[in-house]
């Protein structure tokens, strides 16, 4: 297995853009769990139909993949489809998960960057597990922007995800994402030094 750093944190606080900086100092593979649900949620695959077995047709597009948009107007509003979907989704995510790290160098670092990396059983792969933050303000405007989302849409998904306080004492590094793309970028450095420093190749 590589070495293997493990990237979290809410919807639209910048982890992809700490994942790309990793990359350029040198993290072989980045690992986005959003983009492997991607594929699983593709016209055909077995969770897609999975899904829109149990949650009825409306969450499917016209071209049979599912409309991530119309199955999150579901389970961003009700604790329990949440936790249905998730129970559906996780394993197959885990699966394609160690697809994905057999193909990084034994001496290489891999990049997972998933929101439930800490509940949803992937942060056990991690040597080392960082939490990337910014004000809730700036992900709700990022939210709105990025996804095309309402206020009160992007309220809602933000209010569907963990509190950060408690996941402070479960993570290695925090990054606070809330500054420049400067500020951010030196944080990245200095973890990942220490990083390299605690397991060498």
């Amino acid at each position: 297995m590589p070495r293997i750093i493990g990237l979290t944190g809410n919807i639209a606080c910048g982890k992809t853009s700490v994942g790309a900086m990793l990359r350029e100092l040198g993290a072989e593979r980045y690992i986005d769990a959003d983009a492997l649900v991607h594929h699983l949620y593709e016209a055909g695959q077995p969770i897609a139909v999975q899904v829109a077995e149990i949650f009825g047709a409306s969450v499917l597009g016209s071209d049979g993949t599912i409309d991530r948009k119309a199955l999150g107007a579901i389970v961003f509003q009700d604790a329990q489809a949440m936790k249905r979907l998730e129970s559906i989704v996780h394993p197959a995510v885990g699966m394609a998960l160690m697809n994905e790290l057999a193909q990084v160098s034994t001496q290489g670092i891999a990049i997972i960057d998933a929101v439930k990396l800490l509940e949803g059983g992937s942060g056990a792969l991690c040597q080392s597990k960082w939490l990337v933050t910014c004000p809730e303000e700036q992900e709700k405007r990022r939210l709105m922007e990025r996804n095309h989302l309402s206020e009160d849409e992007a309220q809602a998904r933000l209010r569907a995800q963990p509190a950060v306080a408690p996941r402070l004492a479960l993570v290695d590094e925090v990054i606070d994402n809330g500054g420049s793309l400067e500020e951010t970028r030196q944080q990245v450095r200095s973890a990942f030094e220490r990083f390299c420093q605690r397991f060498p190749a």
